[in-house]
């Protein structure tokens, strides 16, 4: 089975090694379970907003059908003060994109929620509180448009609000494999939901 991954640095796993980012380790948890999944493919690069990513699947197409589709994508966005409306109408684009990707059947696409970045040791000296906010709005508009497409949400914004030993990497900004592990297990269950359907 295919799996097709689209975001950004979280999906890329910046500062990670590769065995570490999330999608592979989601497939190798998948694998584990006996559905027989491809490494993912990955289309995502450290610092994409919504229209960046658009923009990379238009330089790189992918072909075929997908049996799996991720995406996540957003904090840059919300990083470069970028309007949330507009967020919507691009993240909705990039959404039905992800169904047509997956041969037109939204049951097959999961979308993880934005990271909290603010709690990171690299937001040291920002307002935490307003960041907090601000990827919490911008997360109620991706929760919406992905339950109304009819595609699987996975919340792993407050997993990103734990404090953990080792829960970022030495950036101070990204998430560790560990966090990764972690987000890979919350996507779980909609990930097997969506390769059974």
């Amino acid at each position: 089975m295919r799996f097709l991954a689209l975001g950004d640095s979280y999906t890329i796993g910046e500062k990670v090694d590769a065995t570490g980012r999330w999608p592979v380790q989601l497939a190798n948890a998948l694998r584990a379970k006996q559905l027989n999944v491809d490494a993912p493919e990955i289309i995502a690069r450290t610092g994409w907003t919504t229209d960046e990513l658009k923009a990379g699947i238009a330089a790189a197409p992918p072909s075929g059908r997908y049996d799996l589709v991720s995406l996540l994508i957003g904090v840059n966005n919300q990083y470069r003060g970028r309007d949330a409306e507009q967020y919507r109408a691009e993240f909705k684009a990039l959404l039905t994109q992800a169904v047509g990707f997956a041969g037109g059947k939204a049951s097959r696409v999961i979308v993880l929620s934005i990271p909290d970045w603010g709690v990171t040791p690299y937001a040291e000296g920002r307002d935490r509180g307003r960041i907090g906010a601000d990827i919490d709005h911008f997360n109620s508009i991706g929760r919406t448009e992905t339950l109304a497409a009819g595609a699987h949400w996975v919340d792993i914004t407050p997993a990103s609000r734990e404090e953990h030993a080792g829960w970022t990497a030495p950036d101070g900004l990204h998430p560790s494999a560990a966090q990764y592990t972690r987000w890979a297990e919350l996507a779980m269950n909609a990930a097997t939901a969506a390769l059974k359907k």
